[in-house]
């Protein structure tokens, strides 16, 4: 498996990004090609976290991801972000490993 995670700093309003998210992002990345699962949270804690959001995306693997994010759904789903956060985002991707044992 192979996992995206994308960070959020606060938002200047965090309402409006709430809103915006989840009813006109959220159904954009939903149809990435190939995604296995997704979820996100508004609730990232700890005292020295600068992020406001979180959001995780598993495909297959490394190419399922470079697949999806090439895609037009891909490309909707990155040039979306600007409206709304404009500061950006802290985007990683990272294959997934079972535990030993």
């Amino acid at each position: 498996m192979h996992k995206l995670l994308v960070l959020y700093p606060e938002p200047a309003d965090r309402g409006a990004f709430q809103d915006y998210y989840v009813n006109k992002h959220l159904p954009l990345a939903a149809k990435l090609p190939g995604l296995r699962a997704s979820r996100y949270s508004f609730g990232v804690a700890g005292a020295e976290t600068p992020y406001f959001a979180v959001f995780e995306a598993e495909f297959d693997s490394h190419a399922d991801l470079v697949a999806a994010m090439s895609s037009p759904e891909g490309q909707a789903v990155e040039a979306d972000v600007p409206n709304y956060a404009p500061q950006g985002a802290v985007v990683v991707d990272y294959p997934v490993e079972p535990l030993i044992g």
